[in-house]
């Protein structure tokens, strides 16, 4: 028994002539899943609305017109018209060069000359249904990225915040964002920084653009030219060819040049001078190429002491900071907390496929009071390793591991024994139930309430510490 071959492939046939739809259909039916044939091209409307079709075979000319081919690509028209994806190949007893150069214009892809070779026909229609399978997969990449763009170019969608900080954050996005205007943000680490850059994009007019990110602190006083700028075959001992840089890269969008602050003086230099003639040229070359880039940059260092010290260049600074945004630190939007927490909570849950269903308050009260050096960030780790060590169905206070280098901040400001700069956490836990027990008289509900502990998580540490 020959080997059993899986026939794939829809194929339309629509000709005036019966014995061509005969003999076509009764070979192709041989190589293909479906072969339909139509005698009058009036009913290709209704035929592929009711079927798609992967392959169509057209004649050019129909009674109506024996010769001149008008016909056929009348209905070329219509069919493309229903469907802009279709793959059409012209058949005519006609053919010469000018009509196969006029189909392909007219949106045609191939054409075949009556009477055919019954292999090449195979040949061409095989062809054609492999330009169909390309065009469908590009057209449901697009789809898909036409879905992605919409749900995340809602506005602010990836950005947590109703506090009134984020909302003059928000405010300025919508009215800087249209323009091409240099925007700098300042901001401590885990702020954000790279999420109100995305943001800024795309509500500009470049959202459809390309979107460059570029983590300056991680790139090399040797190689910044050649990434930010590209370079030419052999400039270097690894250029083994030519490469284009970021900003060539980036040309009709947006570059984000995040931790400008990292930058050495002498690449200062280099970077404003591509910003001030908006063109690079690459290393090993000297020809200039231009580029149409809007800039935004940001930082968690302050460029204006900088400046003062002469680390920072104030004709750089004042190129990139036609507006600045100052992102708030965590603990200066402390009413964004519960939601940043339940946002990480469900996400690692769903992750960790964890069976743990809710945050206790008691914890939400601890995460406001607590200072967060490292921030949103700082936030999202404690909380993705929480939802991993959780064992129950509530997350409680004791599970959530504080980084505990700023407690004395929150809890005693003025206390010598928490601001020690290396200390054990266990000691700093003890130290603040003493002072809050001390504080509510040996009270153990407010004294619960004020650490953001349950009544029977303080008495197991009440017990733990011999307190």
């Amino acid at each position: 028994m020959g080997k059993k071959v899986n026939k794939v492939g829809k194929i339309l046939i629509v000709d005036d002539n019966e014995d061509v739809l005969r003999a076509a259909r009764l070979y192709l039916k041989r190589h293909f899943l479906q072969v339909d044939v139509e005698k009058d091209p009036e009913n290709i409307p209704d035929l592929l609305n009711n079927e798609t079709y992967d392959v169509i075979l057209l004649d050019m000319n129909f009674t109506k017109d024996v010769s001149s081919g008008h016909e056929g690509f009348y209905w070329l028209d219509k069919i493309l018209e229903i469907d802009p994806s279709a793959v059409v190949v012209l058949i005519t007893a006609y053919g010469g060069v000018d009509t196969a150069v006029k189909a392909i214009k007219e949106g045609a892809t191939d054409f075949v000359l009556k009477p055919w070779e019954n292999e090449k026909l195979l040949a061409t229609i095989s062809s054609a249904l492999k330009l169909r399978e390309s065009r469908l997969e590009l057209n449901q990449l697009k789809n898909r990225q036409k879905q992605l763009n919409t749900d995340i170019n809602s506005k602010f969608s990836d950005i947590i915040g109703q506090s009134a900080p984020m909302m003059k954050i928000f405010e300025t996005i919508e009215l800087v964002a249209k323009t091409d205007a240099n925007v700098l943000i300042l901001g401590e680490n885990g702020t954000g920084k790279e999420l109100i850059a995305r943001a800024l994009h795309r509500q500009s007019s470049r959202s459809e653009e390309i979107f460059m990110s570029v983590d300056l602190g991680a790139v090399s006083e040797t190689l910044f030219e050649s990434e930010l700028f590209g370079h030419k075959k052999g400039a270097f001992t690894d250029a083994k060819e030519d490469r284009a840089g970021r900003f060539e890269t980036a040309s009709g969008g947006t570059i984000f040049l995040d931790e400008i602050g990292n930058l050495s003086l002498p690449l200062q230099a280099k970077l404003l001078t591509v910003l001030q003639s908006r063109k690079v040229t690459r290393v090993g070359s000297n020809k200039s190429i231009p580029v149409d880039i809007r800039l935004i940059c940001a930082t968690n260092m302050n460029l204006y002491k900088m400046v003062e010290e002469n680390k920072f260049r104030q004709d750089l600074l004042y190129r990139v900071n036609t507006i600045e945004i100052n992102l708030p630190p965590l603990r200066e939007r402390i009413d964004d907390i519960p939601l940043l927490a339940e946002h990480y909570f469900n996400h690692y849950v769903k992750k960790y496929n964890k069976q743990v269903r809710t945050i206790s308050p008691a914890l939400i009260k601890r995460m406001q009071k607590y200072h967060w050096p490292g921030n949103i960030r700082e936030l999202q780790h404690a909380m993705e390793r929480a939802v991993i060590m959780s064992q129950g169905s509530i997350l409680e206070a004791e599970q959530f591991l504080f980084s505990g280098s700023s407690h004395q901040k929150q809890q005693d400001k003025g206390s010598e024994e928490l601001s020690l700069e290396n200390y054990d956490l266990e000691k700093v836990e003890k130290i603040l139930i003493r002072k809050v027990l001390q504080k509510h008289n040996g009270n153990i509900s407010k004294a619960a309430n004020e650490l953001g502990l349950t009544r029977s998580s303080l008495y197991r540490r009440l017990e733990k510490y011999e307190l």
